[in-house]
């Protein structure tokens, strides 16, 4: 068995793990709601990098104005609580204008 499979492996044992403990420990622990808003405000933190990283980079480099604007208006439209295919349709569109009208 190679490093490849062993990693595979060790990743799929500690998935299944994570996904076991919750149920299992359901009611027997009490997580303080100190933790729970700092679980909370860390999700939201991932999902935000995570989000910047992909709007705003393409092979290692700055993706374009227009990819920016687009993300930037689906965010706004979100905020706004419109219906997630207006959010999507929305970004599209605004990126797809400014590519044609050459911004880059």
């Amino acid at each position: 068995m190679n490093a490849t499979v062993v990693v595979i492996l060790a990743l799929a044992v500690g998935t299944y793990a994570f996904r076991l403990v919750g149920p299992v420990l359901h009611g027997r622990v009490e997580i303080p709601a100190r933790v729970q808003e700092l679980a909370s405000a860390g999700a939201v933190v991932l999902l935000v990098a995570l989000l910047a990283t992909g709007a705003l980079t393409e092979g290692g480099g700055f993706a374009g104005f227009a990819r920016s604007a687009g993300v930037l208006v689906g965010g706004v439209l979100a905020w706004f609580r419109a219906p997630f295919v207006v959010v999507v349709v929305g970004a599209a569109a605004v990126t797809a204008l400014l590519r044609v009208a050459g911004v880059a």
